[in-house]
């Protein structure tokens, strides 16, 4: 099954919010953009509780919508005693704790007790892939693997630039100048790298440049290199010229 085809079981109303609040996690993720990428699991646990309501009363809404007591109504969700077991307790159970990063971790309101962060974005990263992933595998009758591989193409379809594989990253836009490269394999890391291991990245050949280019970048506070020039990371400006690089190439690749 191709992506274009996941979850076309359900009414466009509910389908078309439930892809582009995924695909907004991931592509907030990827550009280190924790506080909208948490903002939207809120909202996909909305939705993703309006599917579930749908399906258990054979009737699905027009459009999502979100119930008084989020909570209670997703404890009801688990009486649903002939759904599937995910549809019944897993996911039910799980998009609680996704509302709560949104709620009180600082991210729909102010006066949480955290500043919106890599952990809590991960989570919701981490908990949407597979709450998308088990909903394909139930209304398309899959395999676990084949619902991850559906989902994964997914993502693809909105981020095709950064490939990766063992011990190795590439951009996969081959007229991308260095510069631009470097930038966005940073962004795409939520650790420092090495700069040997980011070199090795790009392809390029010339070391003393590549060194040139990333202590430019560090006097333009893009990233931070460190004293011995061994490790680097990208700072919020250097993120944020790497989103619009990404969002650049996504328009050029007809992404």
């Amino acid at each position: 099954m191709s992506p274009d085809d996941a979850l076309s079981v359900i009414p466009d109303g509910l389908r078309n919010p439930l892809l582009t609040e995924y695909e907004s996690i991931v592509q907030n993720y990827v550009e280190h953009r924790w506080k909208p990428s948490e903002l939207s699991g809120g909202h996909f646990s909305e939705i993703v509780y309006t599917i579930l309501d749908g399906y258990s009363g054979g009737t699905y809404a027009s459009q999502p919508t979100k119930p008084p007591d989020f909570v209670g109504a997703c404890r009801r969700l688990e009486q649903n005693a002939d759904a599937p077991r995910s549809f019944q307790i897993l996911i039910p159970r799980l998009l609680p704790a996704l509302y709560e990063v949104r709620n009180n971790r600082g991210v729909g309101h102010t006066g949480g007790d955290v500043d919106p962060n890599h952990m809590d974005a991960t989570f919701v990263l981490t908990s949407s892939n597979w709450v998308m992933s088990e909903l394909v595998r139930v209304y398309h009758s899959l395999t676990t693997q084949q619902a991850q591989q559906v989902v994964d193409g997914l993502v693809e379809r909105r981020i095709p630039l950064v490939w990766e594989g063992t011990n190795m990253r590439r951009v996969l836009d081959p007229k991308m100048n260095l510069r631009s490269q470097v930038l966005v394999l940073l962004a795409t890391s939520p650790l420092e790298t090495s700069t040997a291991e980011l070199l090795k990245w790009t392809g390029y050949q010339n070391p003393t440049y590549f060194k040139k280019l990333l202590r430019d970048l560090h006097r333009q506070r893009l990233v931070e290199l460190s004293k011995d020039e061994a490790t680097v990371q990208i700072l919020p400006p250097g993120s944020h010229q790497a989103g619009e690089i990404v969002r650049s190439a996504n328009t050029a690749w007809g992404a």
